[in-house]
């Protein structure tokens, strides 16, 4: 089957075409990004984050371009996004006043509010993960508490790695969609 006929399965929402696609560029898309990062971390991000947005907007994909090429424009521009964020970051105007009661606090340790709040808000974290499929709950239990790399968490559940990337895609979103539904 020709890489079109999969383009086409995947816009109808078939979930092995995704997976055939995310398989076939998925080094292509790495590779390009990890050349422009220079760091494993981001350029993994980057194109997760690609393949997600193409993936959400496949049906606007137009046929007389390359695929790979539709998606390392989407990753060029998602990394621009990434900078873009960084640079406002690190660049915050502030007022003389400001600077100067940031120069008199004598302790930058979390007080006991922030500690609260940061309890109260992985608790409620929690909770909307537990409204996730068990399957889903457990990759992003793997990911993001135990903070295992995509292969290791391949190795544990012995699923193929591009199952592992796509269903922890899939799980990020559905668990945004439990947040916004909840904070409603």
């Amino acid at each position: 089957m020709e890489i079109k006929d999969y383009i086409v399965k995947a816009k109808a929402g078939d979930q092995v075409a995704f997976t055939y696609l995310l398989d076939k560029y998925w080094n292509e898309v790495y590779g390009f990004m990890l050349k422009r990062t220079e760091n494993e971390t981001d350029a993994e991000d980057i194109t997760i984050e690609t393949f997600s947005k193409a993936f959400d907007k496949i049906a606007n994909y137009n046929p007389d371009y390359q695929f790979n090429t539709w998606l390392i424009a989407i990753a060029k521009n998602v990394h621009i996004d990434l900078l873009r964020k960084k640079k406002s970051s690190l660049f915050i105007e502030i007022t003389d006043e400001e600077d100067h009661q940031a120069y008199n606090v004598a302790d930058s340790s979390p007080s006991a509010e922030d500690d609260l709040i940061t309890e109260q808000n992985l608790s409620q974290l929690l909770q909307f993960i537990k409204e996730l499929k068990p399957h889903y709950q457990e990759i992003i239990q793997l990911r993001y508490f135990q903070e295992l790399s995509y292969q290791e968490i391949s190795e544990q559940l012995n699923e193929p790695l591009s199952n592992v990337k796509i269903k922890l895609l899939r799980a990020k979103k559905l668990l945004a969609e439990v947040i916004l539904q909840k904070n409603k």
